[in-house]
């Protein structure tokens, strides 16, 4: 199961950590945050894809066919861990140093996304507050890696849950020889 889950789970991640470079490589070129983050969650999708295909995977080849919810979903969870991990790290090296001041651009995003919906002076002096305490927030290593667990963890738990469903397969009671 570990070799399994290792594999899969690094091909998600590598994956998954593909398309966040080049989703953050995009929002610099084009500032266009909104379809960076389709973008990016849309490469989640397909990573954690590697979920599903693991734990049939594993099913079919080192179970003979039967797996149970729980060992499905837990096989499909230790995927995720290994590819949200991998994403993490990778965002880790590439805010601290390729995009240090990307909170700042995100930031100056939001506002002038608020400022063209209509926001007030005083909903545009809140709505800085607010993204000025987060960004502060940000600057903990510890928050940051909290924060980038949330953005992909719920995903890849809602396929491994899915998959886990699709994929159970209760095994057919003993063979038994057709009679000659």
């Amino acid at each position: 199961m570990k070799k399994n889950v290792l594999v899969f789970g690094l091909i998600a991640g590598l994956i998954v950590s593909c398309m966040m470079l080049y989703s953050v490589s995009q929002c610099y070129k084009s500032q266009d945050f909104d379809a960076s983050m389709v973008l990016g969650y849309a490469g989640m999708l397909v990573a954690f894809s590697m979920i599903f295909v693991g734990v049939k995977n594993f099913r079919d080849k080192y179970n003979n066919g039967v797996i149970s919810f729980g060992k499905a979903f837990k096989i499909g969870l230790y995927i995720c861990l290994v590819a949200s991990t991998m994403y993490v790290l990778v965002w880790l090296v590439d805010y601290y140093f390729f995009v240090p001041d990307f909170m700042d651009k995100y930031t100056a995003h939001l506002l002038h996304k608020a400022e063209v919906a209509g926001a007030s002076q005083q909903e545009l002096q809140q709505k800085a507050a607010e993204l000025a305490k987060n960004n502060e927030m940000y600057k903990n290593p510890i928050i940051m890696i909290l924060f980038t667990y949330l953005e992909i963890l719920p995903v890849g738990l809602v396929i491994a849950l899915i998959s886990a469903a699709i994929l159970r397969r209760k095994s057919k009671g003993p063979v038994v020889a057709p009679a000659r």
